[in-house]
């Protein structure tokens, strides 16, 4: 950058809030009504107009990118915390519970994010770049009591694949199937007498 180009502009205080705001609204309405609920319900929520919705996310693609990026960013950032107030394992199981709750409480997301928008290119590297290091460091921790032949990315695509909608089964089913994943993981979980 030059002397005399003009440093890039930071987003007033008030602009930032308004964004957390919609983020939090599109969050919550999402989780109740789905990705396709009608923008006056995520602007009434967050207590901002739909102009200031439109301002900050002029394609619904952008929204739901936020949305899922602050899910990620808030599952992949508890990591450290449940390592401090648990134990490895507990802090573990816990942390899955959040990325399973992630997964599975998004109605209409996945059918978003598989619609080829380019919006949501990115989302994939993003998703492994901020949870894979959360859990590898879950995993490290709680070495020597769980298995040692599952990785990181691995663990992630088998829990993102068990919280898939099964026909005829609640999103309970796909928390079932991965605690019982998790059981398997920990030391003679799997092994059978």
């Amino acid at each position: 950058m030059s002397e005399n180009s003009p440093a890039p502009r930071r987003r007033r205080a008030d602009a930032r809030r308004n964004v957390d705001a919609l983020v939090e609204a599109a969050r919550k309405v999402f989780d109740t009504s789905g990705v396709d609920a009608p923008a006056k319900e995520i602007t009434d929520l967050a207590g901002v107009g739909v102009g200031t919705l439109y301002r900050h996310f002029p394609q619904r693609a952008d929204l739901v990118k936020a949305v899922v990026q602050s899910g990620i960013d808030a599952v992949a950032d508890a990591g450290p915390a449940l390592s401090a107030e648990y134990e490895p394992v507990e802090a573990l199981t816990k942390w899955v519970d959040r990325f399973t709750e992630l997964l599975g409480t998004k109605r209409g997301l996945a059918s978003a994010l598989h619609s080829g928008d380019p919006a949501f290119e990115g989302l994939p590297g993003y998703f492994r770049q901020r949870l894979g290091p959360a859990l590898a460091a879950l995993l490290d921790a709680a070495a020597g009591e769980i298995r040692d032949d599952v990785g990181a990315e691995d663990l992630l695509h088998a829990i993102a694949q068990l919280c898939q909608p099964v026909p005829g089964r609640s999103p309970e089913h796909g928390k079932r199937m991965v605690a019982v994943l998790v059981d398997g993981l920990r030391r003679g979980g799997g092994e059978r007498s």
